[in-house]
């Protein structure tokens, strides 16, 4: 398992449409095959920027995700609405303290 990091930053009048966008697909994203667990954050000093975190059992559960009618109808929607170019990292989890 690998947790994706997202960082996607908007037009400040954009996030409405974001944010109720990605409640209406959330669980769609999150029940991918291969998709354990999905996060969205906002940062706290920059209200226009925003996190997903998730995690992927394998890389082709996320390729596979990539490749579906599902992310093309959500990126396509949610690309419009950013103002700076999305940033994405694969990273391995070494430690996690609960």
């Amino acid at each position: 398992m690998f947790v994706r990091i997202v960082k996607m930053s908007f037009h400040e009048e954009k996030i409405p449409d974001f944010l109720e966008n990605f409640e209406t697909v959330k669980d769609k994203i999150r029940n991918a095959e291969g998709n354990r667990f999905l996060e969205l954050y906002q940062d706290k000093n920059d209200k226009c920027v925003f996190f997903t975190y998730s995690y992927w059992e394998t890389e082709a559960d996320l390729e596979n995700y990539r490749q579906s009618e599902l992310f093309n109808s959500v990126w396509s929607f949610t690309k419009q609405l950013f103002n700076a170019k999305p940033e994405a990292w694969s990273v391995d989890k070494i430690v996690s303290l609960n």
